[in-house]
């Protein structure tokens, strides 16, 4: 079977980088460009991390494109430093190697040429804000039928993690998350924050990815005071893997589990801004988002730590 292109749209981010070698250690998808955006730190330092990740992989072949640098209608300021590190990988940025040099031009140009050269449907992974999605579906509209679908990290159906309703990743940009999971052109799969933090990985996890190869051992130093700031928020001795779990679906379609639920994001200036909202507009049709759970959820961390650590797998994680 041949690989899966696929796009990846992020902000690294300690569980970005995490998401991103899983991606690019899996012979199952093809990854055809990364782009990096504004989010958990500015985009200067996002664009550095992504390369630097790039490169510390061995796969300076990638296309790497510059995100969006703010929203698309309100400016934010809020970054997630004191989660990540005030430069995104936990402090680790400077040991990694040189970064990837990006290409010249945006982000946006270089996801629609990826599509508009690809000879079958790319699956885009937005694990960061919904910027430069949205942004692609807007000023590229002929585009989207080579879009196979859009796998989002966000949202949260339940509590939020950035404000008492609001995740991070829609709470970023609230606009471009409600344009992007209330079109009807492209699917639209949603892993929120109730999956992602289910998909917790304690310290024998984090142990055996240090011991995989100099990659993984990079990665889980990334990890220490991520998962430090995790025992002291949620009291418990894990770490979520938010975007992993997001980019397993992409590496290995089932891995988990759809609902699909019409959503709307709360775009106004109240205590719910961000919010993902289960709701059907009554006078007109509302397209579904699947919203994805993982039933199996050791099975989710032993695929995403085989795929990190290079391990062969019997079979593909699936939901089946």
């Amino acid at each position: 079977m041949r690989p899966r292109p696929l796009i990846i749209d992020t902000d690294p981010g300690v569980d970005d980088a995490v998401a991103l070698v899983l991606a690019l250690r899996s012979p199952e998808v093809d990854v055809r460009a990364v782009v990096a955006a504004f989010g958990n730190v500015a985009l200067e330092r996002t664009l550095d991390n992504a390369g630097r990740v790039l490169a510390l992989t061995g796969r300076t072949d990638v296309p790497l494109g510059t995100g969006a640098d703010r929203p698309l209608v309100h400016r934010r300021e809020q970054r997630a430093g004191h989660v990540h590190g005030v430069d995104g990988l936990g402090g680790r940025a400077a040991q990694l190697p040189d970064p990837v040099t990006p290409l010249p031009g945006s982000g946006i140009a270089l996801m629609a040429r990826v599509l508009e050269e690809a000879d079958e449907p790319v699956t885009i992974a937005s694990i960061g804000p919904l910027t430069d999605t949205a942004l692609l579906l807007a000023t590229h509209p002929g585009l989207a039928e080579r879009i196979e679908r859009i796998v989002v990290m966000g949202g949260a159906i339940g509590g939020g993690n950035i404000t008492g309703a609001a995740e991070f990743n829609v709470h970023a940009d609230p606009e471009a998350a409600h344009r992007v999971l209330t079109q009807d052109r492209v699917p639209v799969a949603l892993v929120p924050l109730e999956t992602t933090l289910g998909c917790a990985a304690g310290p024998e996890w984090i142990a055996e990815l240090a011991g995989a190869d100099p990659v993984g051992a990079e990665l889980a130093a990334m990890i220490a005071p991520y998962h430090g700031y995790y025992r002291g928020r949620y009291g418990r001795d894990a770490v979520a893997l938010h975007d992993a779990t997001a980019l397993l679906e992409c590496v290995a379609p089932g891995s988990l589990a759809a609902t699909p639920v019409p959503l709307v994001v709360d775009t106004g200036f109240g205590p719910a801004r961000g919010a993902t909202i289960p709701y059907r507009v009554p006078e007109a049709p509302s397209p579904a988002v699947d919203v994805l759970s993982a039933p199996d959820v050791p099975a989710v961390l032993d695929a995403v730590l085989a795929r990190l650590s290079g391990r062969p797998q019997a079979s593909p994680c699936s939901i089946a």
